[in-house]
């Protein structure tokens, strides 16, 4: 009799706000957060509207309010990287339709959410460093440079 082996499924780190907190880079926080095994999962596809309608709700409102204050309006909650359009309440754990329906534990508990833009939003899930946002351009005495 032949025996079948599975190759172990890989287990996601579950990732947290404290953990994030202790980096003190925007490129260390994205490095942290970059999927890197999920990139290009479908995100719900025809169960769209279970998923708007969560992002709808009083309760999703009054916690990304939180998370926003807390991150001080912030990308990735570092200080110089001001969100002043286009703000996001990122999961940074995946979550699933499974999640919704069941109202676990990683979407409602801020200590699986940051503050990003679509452009670092978009860079975490696609692991595309190229969308993210450059820092401030050091301008020197002399510098003719544009922007």
């Amino acid at each position: 009799m032949r025996e079948i082996y599975q190759l172990p499924i890989p287990t996601m780190k579950i990732r947290t706000y404290s953990e994030l907190s202790q980096l003190e880079t925007f490129e260390e926080r994205y490095r942290y957060l970059r999927l890197q095994d999920v990139v290009g999962r479908s995100t719900f596809g025809f169960d769209r509207l279970i998923n708007q309608r969560f992002y709808h709700s009083n309760e999703w409102k009054r916690l990304r309010s939180f998370v926003i204050t807390r991150d001080n309006g912030c990308d990735l909650g570092i200080l110089g990287y001001e969100i002043y359009s286009g703000l996001l309440i990122h999961h940074m754990n995946p979550i699933s339709l499974d999640d919704i329906r069941d109202g676990g534990d990683l979407l409602f508990n801020p200590e699986y959410l940051i503050t990003t833009t679509l452009q670092t939003h978009n860079a975490i899930h696609y692991g595309d460093e190229t969308l993210l946002p450059r820092g401030p351009v050091e301008r020197t005495k002399g510098d003719t440079t544009l922007w």
